[in-house]
């Protein structure tokens, strides 16, 4: 059914002089083996509210889907209801994972036209999804590997402030009711904001040419520039490219392997992931890192382990670089948080362990006091820490 809707004023207000001009992260879709029981992971280790769903109970007859809030993060966990479903298909050869890094423009058919010209490849053509309430139309693109990049326009009730504000995330869907986990994260929530930057490691020589596709395709600029010199261990190394959005808005670091004696993490995810280019990890945004990850670690979400001796020299150097941290030092220590400065201000970060049996994708939970790079001075110590897991894996 297809009824006419009215843009919100949030809409007309924006220029639509850019299709490509992008406002949000509109959702982040991952394909996994059982949405229901994923959907009780992720609410009950990272506190995200099972806020939507759309499953048989709802009238969708070839995929089950939940939706995941948390601040202005939204994660769409998808399974397929039967054997030959995309989404059954991929999770047979790379297990759970991202597909979809969906952002929210304007006009998704303009939008999608616009990167075709610019020389994307299609992932699927605009489709729309109506009632009286509102439209919701997409469009996709494919970028590295198996990732896609959606498209999403709203108007209606299903606008994206109204979104923000807990409206239906799109005709089919109803709200989860009762939970009692929901009422749980609401009282103990664990502080998680939005999604900061979504990390893509691809194979070895194909960074810059990812590059130049988010500069042609999506008018994206280089942001950051790590190599093997800064990122690199006695053992292991990658080379790496952040790209970001006109805004700034939309982070995108590119990783690729770089020589070195052992295998890198990058090259370990590679061959788990079936030599494919996939999203390696999400950052999430925090305003209070120390009660995030108290609160994480009480849910039992397993971080990186970082040895006591990395604390001996980080506090000195972030003063010579003229800033004070000026969260508790040893609570920091005992949580095993992470901090690194540049110009800016400083940082705290700290990473989860893989989210599932094969060792691919994983969180990483970060607080901006002013710093908007990621973590250079952390490099060595987060790679000796992921080193010592993946020699526990056998993978090193």
């Amino acid at each position: 059914m297809t009824t006419a809707s009215t843009p919100s004023s949030s809409t007309d207000a924006r220029t639509k002089a850019d299709p490509l001009d992008l406002i949000d992260v509109d959702h982040v879709r991952f394909f996994v083996g059982n949405a229901k029981q994923s959907a009780m992971f992720y609410a009950y280790a990272f506190g995200f509210q099972i806020a939507q769903l759309s499953d048989l109970t709802t009238g969708s007859r070839q995929q089950a889907s939940y939706l995941l809030t948390q601040g202005n993060i939204r994660i769409l966990l998808t399974t397929g209801l039967h054997a030959d479903h995309p989404a059954q298909r991929e999770v047979a050869r790379y297990g759970d994972g991202v597909k979809d890094i969906a952002v929210t423009v304007d006009d998704a058919t303009a939008a999608y036209e616009q990167a075709i010209r610019n020389g994307a490849e299609s992932a699927y053509e605009p489709c729309e999804q109506s009632d009286p309430n509102g439209t919701v139309v997409s469009a996709g693109i494919k970028t590295y590997g198996r990732v896609v990049h959606s498209f999403v326009s709203r108007t209606g009730d299903y606008d994206l402030k109204r979104i923000k504000d807990g409206g239906l995330f799109a005709p089919g869907f109803a709200r989860v009711e009762g939970l009692a986990i929901n009422e749980q994260n609401r009282r103990d929530p664990c502080g998680l904001l939005y999604v900061d930057h979504c990390v893509g490691n691809v194979e070895e020589g194909k960074m810059n040419h990812w590059v130049k596709w988010y500069e042609d395709v999506l008018g994206f600029k280089m942001f950051k520039h790590f190599d093997d010199a800064d990122i690199s261990t006695e053992y292991s190394a990658l080379m790496s490219k952040v790209m970001a959005s006109g805004n700034h808005l939309i982070k995108m670091p590119i990783n690729e392997p770089a020589e070195g004696k052992k295998k890198s993490q990058i090259l370990e995810y590679l061959e788990w992931h079936d030599m494919t280019p996939g999203v390696q990890h999400l950052a999430f945004r925090t305003d209070d890192e120390l009660a995030s990850v108290t609160a994480l670690r009480q849910r039992g979400v397993d971080f990186l382990a970082i040895p006591d001796t990395y604390y001996d020299e980080v506090w000195q150097r972030v003063e010579k670089l003229g800033w004070t941290v000026r969260e508790d030092h040893e609570r920091v220590k005992q949580l095993g948080v992470l901090v690194d400065a540049d110009d800016e201000g400083y940082l705290l970060q700290l990473f989860t362990k893989p989210l599932q049996d094969r060792p691919t994708l994983f969180f990483e939970i970060i607080c901006r006091r002013g710093s908007q790079s990621f973590g250079k001075g952390n490099f060595k110590a987060l790679f000796e820490a992921l080193e010592l897991e993946q020699d526990r894996r056998g993978n090193l």
